[in-house]
């Protein structure tokens, strides 16, 4: 009996020192405290000049970690584990996210820069009066396509792209959303659409386009198009503004079918250790200076009306990026479709890419 006594306590010893081991490791990683910010984003989506700025001005450290699509942050939050004090998920992630009961409520009330943002940017459908996010970028998605090496052809919508022309020409985006949606919108149908025939119609029609694609692919697009490896890619505007800027033959378009306008917005995760720091972090990024020197970085379009004022005309009064009232009124915001849908989606996508094979 003794012998077993002995053995229970070596064994609860040493779970103590693991448990013990693991809170400091956290500590010492940013994974919560008060010292500390985790933050959870997009990778190269943010100037890490910023990040140093903000730390020498706040004593706080931040923790800076990245995600590919939103689909993996939500789990890892869902997941809990790792804290994360503030993220950056898309307007229909901020949907689900709140559904999910995810997120925490954001004090307007420690946040004096949000007077910055543009009143059309605030208050949308996915999240009424911004009460868990807050607007970080937004942008379009849209095609590229390289002048020389099309030959001085022009691109003008999403029909385009079946040109038999292009064979083995096009690059597109990882994502089923956005490829299903390119699809739907060449088919003058919503991008959201739900309407079965609809769908399988978009499929078939991508089926159609396979000849076209040389690959499907995630960052590295923005290299290949660089490297002139393909004519043509389907990429977010941002992506588009930082390789036109290594590239002078590229151009983009927003199609004229009509395409996505999406939405990148700072949340709190319902996990995070340090709230307070989360308001400040927010409120750092939205000053007028600090997102300025984002908005030049990142190439996405800024929210910030003040920020917009800062940046030279080259950038602020470009109507690829900035587009009129006429075009945007035919983009359309992602609705959180629900977990079903959203799985069919991803099933017609996935059925397509074997298709290719």
């Amino acid at each position: 009996m003794k012998r077993l006594t002995r053995a229970f306590s070596v064994i609860f010893l040493i779970a103590f020192g693991l448990m013990y081991l693991t809170y400091y490791l956290n500590q010492a990683e940013g994974y919560g405290g008060k010292n500390t910010l985790t933050v959870y984003n997009w990778g190269d989506y943010i100037d890490e000049e910023l990040l140093e700025k903000f730390e020498e001005e706040t004593g706080i450290k931040v923790i800076y970690q990245t995600f590919d699509s939103n689909e993996a942050m939500m789990t890892k939050i869902e997941q809990g584990g790792t804290t994360f004090d503030v993220a950056v998920p898309s307007e229909y992630a901020i949907a689900k996210m709140k559904e999910e009961n995810l997120l925490l409520p954001i004090d307007h009330k420690k946040l004096p820069n949000l007077k910055h943002i543009d009143p059309h940017f605030l208050d949308l459908p996915f999240d009424p009066q911004n009460k868990y996010s807050i607007p970080y970028f937004w942008g379009t998605v849209g095609i590229v396509y390289n002048k020389k090496m099309l030959k001085d052809k022009e691109i003008k919508g999403w029909n385009d792209l079946w040109n038999p022309d292009f064979k083995n020409q096009i690059l597109l985006a990882d994502g089923a959303r956005e490829v299903m949606g390119f699809s739907l919108n060449s088919l003058r149908y919503s991008l959201n659409d739900t309407n079965e025939s609809h769908l399988q119609e978009a499929k078939a029609k991508l089926d159609k386009l396979t000849p076209n694609i040389k690959a499907i692919v995630g960052d590295e697009i923005k290299m290949l198009l660089v490297n002139e490896e393909a004519a043509l890619g389907v990429v977010w505007s941002g992506d588009a503004s930082e390789i036109m800027g290594e590239n002078e033959d590229l151009e983009y378009v927003v199609p004229e079918e009509g395409s996505n306008l999406w939405f990148d917005n700072m949340v709190i995760p319902k996990t995070a250790k340090n709230v307070e720091g989360a308001h400040k972090f927010i409120n750092f990024m939205l000053d007028p200076e600090n997102a300025a020197k984002n908005t030049e970085y990142v190439g996405y379009s800024t929210p910030n009306a003040e920020a917009l004022k800062l940046l030279s005309e080259e950038i602020s009064q470009d109507v690829r990026f900035y587009p009129p009232p006429e075009l945007t009124k035919k983009l359309e915001v992602y609705k959180n479709l629900g977990k079903k849908m959203l799985s069919h989606y991803n099933e017609l996508f996935l059925e397509f890419k074997m298709h290719r094979k």
